[in-house]
């Protein structure tokens, strides 16, 4: 009997269900035609991400060029490792909140740790194969925690909406938010809220009339040749953050002091959570549009790695984005190849174009927020929700309560909690009758 010499054994390859799309692809083939579809998604993707990961960055308490930072780093590595062909990672709108609640209590330091242990926490959950649990958590409390992000997010607008003018910092909390805000409506200015009535009336004009245009870039633009032309009195990229740089920082560890280690805990194992929950939904929103299977496991391994990478270069959390997702499939990608490209564009916009940023008006931006909270809310699953049972209609009031005026993480724990109670009575009742209970609203995924 020959004995194989070493060069012809077969090379053993990761597991199934942690192998990168990346290479499924590859050993399917890739073709020229598949790199050409690939390239004007990447590009149209790009165009979105643009202003879009500034306005996250500028809502979340950091600089804009963090967020181009999270989309250039994050974005590439969540796309060359994900478990998807089609994910597009980037700053997202759900982690505005935490990401400025953190930065308000520990700094940019504070923020960088937490990004960065949440990237090593969603490893941790991929190895341990938790990414098939996730989609478990009844769709009551999704729906919940979604709509009180964006009215959160929404809330955190009117500041630059309205051009208004604080006596001081404004507050992270709801309520004491709500009355700074509307304690300053005598310092409204008039100008900052033409030019984000205009940006959100060019957006929705867009997406109605040609949807494969990109609205938000389109608005943007718009909104600063106007504020540039008329020497508008609002405040830009550049009076308030002084521009954008025009290359990347060099990676450095974060600091590791032990005290803040234990003070930023809670907010890293809050990332990741809400991280493992936001980016597997968007794989699921793009199997659902491409009949393509994703593997769950291998994409909190992808997320873990790019929000280490994100940390390293000083950007900040990064997941899988569902409406940038969808916007990828819809311009006709094939494979995570374009969600690569859609970085290295970024990257090239923000080395030729970075002086440009600085006229972006804030009040624009804001006007882009605004019409992404509005999208985060699922108002159809909304509806259908508070009108299907009783159970399910307190799930969603409790989430969404106690995320607006608690902490997203109670709302979630508080949400399932009210799901499972009200699932235990149905299944009581329904074994005391002799039938079956009625499946949980939404659960699975």
């Amino acid at each position: 009997m020959s004995i194989p010499s070493p060069a012809t054994l077969p090379v053993p390859g990761p597991p199934a269900s942690f192998t990168p799309k990346l290479l499924t692809v590859l050993r399917e083939g890739y073709g020229l035609g598949s790199l050409r579809a690939d390239v004007i998604a990447g590009i149209t993707v790009a165009i979105v991400a643009l202003p879009l990961s500034m306005a996250i960055a500028i809502a979340s308490g950091v600089g804009p060029e963090r967020g181009l930072y999270t989309a250039i780093v994050g974005g590439f590595l969540i796309s060359a490792f994900g478990g998807s062909r089609y994910q597009i990672g980037g700053p997202a709108g759900a982690f505005i909140v935490l990401v400025a609640a953190t930065v308000a209590r520990h700094g940019i330091d504070g923020l960088i740790l937490a990004t960065f242990m949440a990237g090593f926490f969603l490893l941790v959950m991929g190895v341990l194969r938790l990414g098939t649990l996730i989609r478990y958590i009844p769709a009551p409390v999704t729906v919940g925690f979604t709509a009180g992000i964006a009215i959160i997010i929404f809330a955190s607008q009117f500041h630059d909406l309205f051009g208004l003018t604080l006596p001081g910092a404004e507050p992270a909390e709801f309520v004491p938010k709500v009355e700074a805000l509307w304690a300053a409506r005598p310092t409204i200015t008039a100008a900052a809220v033409v030019l984000a009535l205009m940006t959100i009336v060019v957006i929705v004009f867009i997406r109605r009339l040609r949807p494969i245009w990109p609205s938000i870039l389109i608005a943007v633009v718009l909104a600063s040749v106007a504020a540039a032309a008329f020497n508008l009195p609002v405040e830009t990229i550049g009076t308030k953050f002084g521009g954008i740089p025009s290359s990347l920082p060099l990676p450095h560890l974060p600091n590791f002091d032990t005290a803040l280690v234990w003070a930023v805990l809670p907010d890293a194992l809050a990332f990741a959570l809400l991280g493992a929950i936001e980016s597997l939904l968007s794989a699921v929103v793009a199997d659902s549009m491409t009949g393509r299977r994703h593997r769950s496991n291998g994409e909190l391994v992808a997320q873990g790695i790019a929000n280490v990478g994100s940390a390293l270069f000083g950007g900040i959390c990064v997941t899988g984005t569902i409406a940038r997702t969808a916007t990828n499939i819809r311009a006709g990608a094939r494979s995570p190849i374009s969600g690569m490209l859609h970085s290295v564009f970024l990257l090239g916009f923000m080395l030729i174009a970075a002086p440009v940023a600085s006229y972006i008006p804030l009040a624009a931006l804001a006007g882009v927020l605004a019409i992404v909270a509005w999208n985060m809310v699922e108002w159809t699953s909304l509806r259908v929700l508070l009108r299907s049972s009783w159970g399910d209609a307190l799930a969603v009031l409790v989430t969404l309560g106690l995320t607006v005026f608690r902490d997203l993480i109670e709302g979630i724990a508080a949400g399932i909690a009210v799901s499972v109670l009200f699932r235990l009575i149905a299944w009581w009742r329904a074994r005391k009758t002799g039938q079956s209970a009625p499946p949980a609203a939404g659960s699975p995924h």
